[in-house]
């Protein structure tokens, strides 16, 4: 299987909208339907590459499988890290190339960044991801409380980080 990220191409911005419209492709993310007009501006300005906010696609054997987010944040002064995340094509999913698209995204993050984290929150209820992260080399460092609104209630979150130095994992 051979994973790839790169940049979004202006002919895959559909892509993000079937996450935003349609809740069986959104999965674990839907959170209702929203507005996604400013994707196809946001890609002709920059193409979804910038320092804050950067979204990449996931290619599985030259195929289109979904994307990949990287948020930056700060804790402190001189804390920045970035914050992953990921969401497949439902026939993508199940068959390992979540876990390792992200220890992946780790590995280039820490390459290209001057960066100590990489972190990354999933739902509760989203044991698959949660397995995924671990697998990816993620270390859980515990609930963050009604950390999201979704499907009518306020819901606890996991968090799960990377450090720079933790070790690669193995099987990919």
């Amino acid at each position: 299987m051979d994973i790839k990220l790169r940049p979004v191409r202006a002919d895959e911005v559909a892509l993000l909208h079937r996450f935003h419209h349609d809740p069986e492709v959104a999965g674990h993310n839907w959170v209702g339907f929203r507005n996604d007009s400013h994707l196809a501006r946001e890609h002709a300005e920059h193409g979804f590459l910038t320092e804050d906010l950067t979204r990449l696609a996931v290619e599985v054997d030259g195929e289109p499988a979904g994307l990949v987010t990287y948020q930056k944040g700060r804790y402190g002064i001189r804390g920045d890290y970035y914050e992953i995340g990921i969401a497949l094509l439902p026939q993508f999913r199940g068959r390992g190339i979540g876990w390792r698209t992200q220890a992946m995204l780790a590995e280039y993050l820490f390459e290209h960044m001057p960066i100590q984290r990489v972190q990354a929150a999933t739902a509760v209820e989203n044991v698959a991801e949660q397995k995924a992260l671990v697998k990816a080399g993620f270390r859980l460092e515990g609930v963050v409380r009604s950390a999201e609104f979704r499907a009518g209630q306020w819901r606890d979150g996991m968090l799960y980080s990377r450090l720079r130095d933790d070790p690669y994992p193995e099987g990919r």
